[in-house]
């Protein structure tokens, strides 16, 4: 149990005194997890209220599809997209191979299924009388919407919720996509594993540690809003 204990002092030791490289695997993941779960959120909502509320062909067919994608394994979407950014493949001439707008958007398909589905339900589970009420007060369709979205919003948020925590504790993509790159594309996840194949124990723990302290800060924030609105 000693090297564990000396993990952690190390891990204290490392963020207290401000370590560069732990410091930019943070940093790194703090921009390539909002660029993905803003895009995911921007696409996802609308995307998932439209498949909740209207009753259309083959929805029965797209919810399943949907679903199905909620377990997609990121090992698989970081090969495809990897496929797709290689200089051999269609979006070769971006550039956008190991860098962090690449990884963003290799999560951003991981977390799309499950803003579109728990949207969807969160809509679904929406009281009938509802729509009939906003509908006999005048309301036209973009106020609909709007009340209709603000009526699921806890479930929009646990969708979210569950969204980013996804995101921030992929490996897959991070590490085949942004080459886990010291100093570039390195995440909190991908420096974590190397970390700790290396004997380094210390970092390990420092960047496990602030993974918990975001989920932590992103849970509090939702309770807030929760009590607040």
């Amino acid at each position: 149990m000693n090297f564990l204990l000396e993990g952690f002092f190390q891990a204290f030791s490392l963020l207290l005194s401000g370590n560069a490289e732990t410091f930019s695997a943070i940093w790194a993941t703090v921009r390539v997890s909002s660029y993905s779960i803003g895009s995911s959120l921007l696409i996802g909502i609308p995307l998932g209220f439209c498949l909740g509320y209207f009753v259309f062909s083959g929805k029965k067919p797209l919810r399943a599809i949907v679903d199905t994608l909620m377990a997609l394994p990121t090992v698989f979407i970081g090969l495809l997209v990897y496929a797709f950014l290689t200089h051999r493949g269609p979006l070769g001439n971006f550039g956008l191979l190991f860098t962090l707008p690449g990884i963003a958007i290799g999560q951003t398909i991981v977390a799309l299924p499950l803003v579109i589905g728990l949207s969807a339900t969160a809509v679904e589970s929406l009281d009938q009388k509802l729509r009939i009420s906003i509908m006999s007060m005048g309301a036209n369709r973009r106020q609909h919407f709007l009340s209709s979205l603000w009526e699921s919003r806890h479930g929009i948020l646990a969708g979210a919720i569950a969204a980013y925590g996804r995101v921030m504790t992929e490996v897959g993509i991070s590490m085949m996509v942004g080459g886990n790159i010291k100093w570039h594309t390195r995440t909190i996840t991908t420096a974590i594993a190397l970390e700790t194949n290396k004997g380094q124990f210390g970092m390990g723990v420092a960047l496990g540690l602030v993974l918990l302290a975001i989920a932590f800060c992103v849970n509090l924030s939702v309770s807030f809003l929760r009590r607040r609105y």
